[in-house]
């Protein structure tokens, strides 16, 4: 997730797009298209299939009713984003004010910063609160994943998320906070076997942590989740660290994220090619496509995989082009059930 007015400066397309028989089978696995208007209209054109993102309390039930009003085309999840985390309160508080100020220790060092955030800030809501919210919603839609959830080390919090662009503050969300919220809601998946997507900033090594506590903590129900690593920034190594230790881990890139650093394409080099999937992280559905499909071509040209300009039978999967490569990587991720793949790889680093 970006703040909107980072993303229309960065995004610069590089193609005309493919026939619909061939969108039809590309996937955007995370975007954020109700941080917008989306008219009608534009989801009735839409040319591919969506995962749309939740982040914060208001916009949970947006994305029920898009995924209500367009089941074969939007994926939903819900969840809570770190950027969000300092409005949920761990346990029961005594006031706004005195949550605010457990959360932001420094708030006397800062205090005329802090009463100027005051006034934009919500009440708080309990991570009791959330976590039933996120319960119910996954319930309801059997298909949904749990999202956008995460750690951020890098986020500074705005005075007013809605001003564009938005005055930061001094203030960032203590990471432990933002760790317990986020280890809340994968207890959450676990136990549903809900797929997740996850947000991981500056945190690489944390986030590494996290993963082989998680795969402790719930053995073969963790296993039959899938996690995608969304508009992955982790390094080459820590990615091949991540994906032989993992076999439910993927990872999702995007043109408005991930094309600010070189590295992405060194990161697309590295990683297996099953386990990649495409993003366009937008928020306006009218974006989606054409991003999505900026970064099909890039992975298409760095993996050396043919571009479908047309869908027909493949026999021979040496032809398969990147279409085709990554849609069979979006059914392995939906389908989940790494148990078999875990154990091949525990016995195999056994045998070492």
């Amino acid at each position: 997730m970006c703040y909107e007015h980072e993303i229309s400066d960065t995004i610069s397309h590089r193609d005309t797009l493919p026939p619909p028989s061939v969108l039809r089978h590309v996937v955007d696995v995370h975007c954020h298209p109700t941080d917008s208007e989306i008219p009608v209209k534009s989801m009735d054109n839409l040319p591919i299939i969506i995962g749309a993102m939740s982040t914060f309390q208001a916009d949970q039930g947006l994305v029920r009713d898009l995924a209500t009003a367009f089941p074969d085309k939007v994926v939903p999840s819900f969840g809570y984003h770190p950027w969000f985390t300092h409005w949920i309160a761990l346990a029961p508080y005594e006031s706004k004010e005195n949550h605010y100020r457990r959360i932001f220790k420094d708030a006397d060092e800062h205090l005329e910063a802090f009463q100027k955030l005051l006034v934009h800030l919500p009440e708080p809501v309990t991570l009791r609160t959330v976590l039933e919210d996120v319960r119910q919603n996954l319930i309801a839609f059997p298909s949904a994943m749990l999202g956008e959830v995460g750690i951020d080390r890098a986020f500074r919090v705005p005075y007013d998320y809605f001003s564009s662009p938005g005055e930061l503050t001094p203030f960032t969300v203590p990471f432990e906070h933002q760790l317990t919220i986020l280890e809340a809601q994968l207890d959450l998946a676990a136990e549903l076997g809900r797929n997740i997507s996850m947000h991981s900033v500056k945190s690489q090594m944390a986030t590494v942590e996290l993963l082989d506590r998680m795969a402790d903590k719930h053995g073969e129900h963790w296993m039959k989740v899938s996690i995608d690593i969304h508009s992955c920034g982790f390094s080459p190594q820590t990615w091949l660290s991540i994906e032989k230790r993992h076999p439910n881990v993927f990872l999702s890139l995007s043109t408005v994220i991930n094309s600010r650093s070189p590295n992405h394409r060194a990161l697309i080099a590295a990683c297996s090619s099953r386990r990649i999937l495409v993003e366009s992280d937008c928020h306006k559905i009218e974006d989606c496509t054409q991003c999505t499909w900026d970064m099909v071509l890039i992975v298409a040209e760095v993996k050396g995989w043919p571009v479908e300009s047309s869908w027909e039978e493949v026999v021979d999967e040496s032809q398969q082009g990147v279409v085709r490569h990554l849609e069979n990587n979006w059914k392995e991720f939906v389908q989940g059930n790494h148990a078999g793949l875990s154990k091949i790889i525990k016995r195999t680093a056994r045998e070492r």
